[in-house]
């Protein structure tokens, strides 16, 4: 026989561990970025790190699972701009998508700037939605209506940007993000017009530890 047996369902308890490692995961990576402990997602899903490696064997699947959901969403995201038969307003809707996807996750961004997880089936579809998004560019950049120097690192610059909106909510958090990207916008488009901003959001502080590390790198650069 060659065929492959099926693989057997998973018991409720293991689905429910499962359950608990993604969710917990997920939580951490948002809040801390995919460096997180193996043992540490385990002790926030409340079960041995023995349980979390028989369910997820590396970091690298882990990763992917958890960040699963939103690469579907940058792909449809891109998808639907391409899909547009105006380029550019194709263009301004990936990036306001963009910015507020990753303003839900900002563990997200920085997965996907690091190239995280390191497998093959991720860098594939990073680098599709890369040559997508230059594509899309192009095609705004010939209607006249994006500037013609634009780069496609000007996004990677967006994304790390809006990665460091630090606000007093969630909501706000997205109402400075959807503000950012507006300003954003404004500054890669070629037309004079400057239509509204969306409304200003409140601003938390920056933490103490970011504070720490922006004095080190001004003292750095003196």
């Amino acid at each position: 026989m060659t065929d492959r047996l099926p693989h057997p369902p998973l018991r409720a308890d293991a689905l429910d561990n499962r359950a608990r490692i993604l969710s917990a995961a997920r939580a951490l990576f948002a809040a801390e970025g995919p460096n997180v402990p193996m043992r540490e997602i385990a002790r926030h899903a409340g079960i041995a790190p023995a349980t979390l490696y028989r369910r997820f064997p590396t970091k690298q699947t882990l990763v992917a699972e958890a960040f699963a959901e939103e690469v579907r969403a940058c792909h449809a995201i891109v998808e639907e701009g391409l899909a547009d038969p105006d380029p550019w307003r194709g263009f301004c809707r990936v990036i306001e998508k963009t910015c507020e996807l990753h303003a839900h996750n900002q563990g997200f961004t920085e997965a996907f700037l690091s190239g995280l997880p390191r497998t093959a089936e991720f860098a594939e579809g990073r680098a599709h939605m890369l040559r997508s998004l230059a594509e899309l560019a192009d095609r705004a950049q010939r209607t006249g209506r994006l500037r013609a120097d634009f780069v496609l690192d000007d996004l990677v610059l967006v994304l790390l940007t809006n990665r460091g909106i630090r606000a007093a909510s969630a909501a706000a958090h997205v109402s400075a993000s959807r503000r950012f990207a507006a300003l954003m916008i404004q500054a890669f488009q070629t037309s004079p017009e400057r239509p509204p901003l969306p409304p200003a959001a409140r601003l938390a502080p920056a933490r103490p530890h970011e504070t720490v590390r922006a004095t080190a790198a001004a003292g750095s650069r003196k």
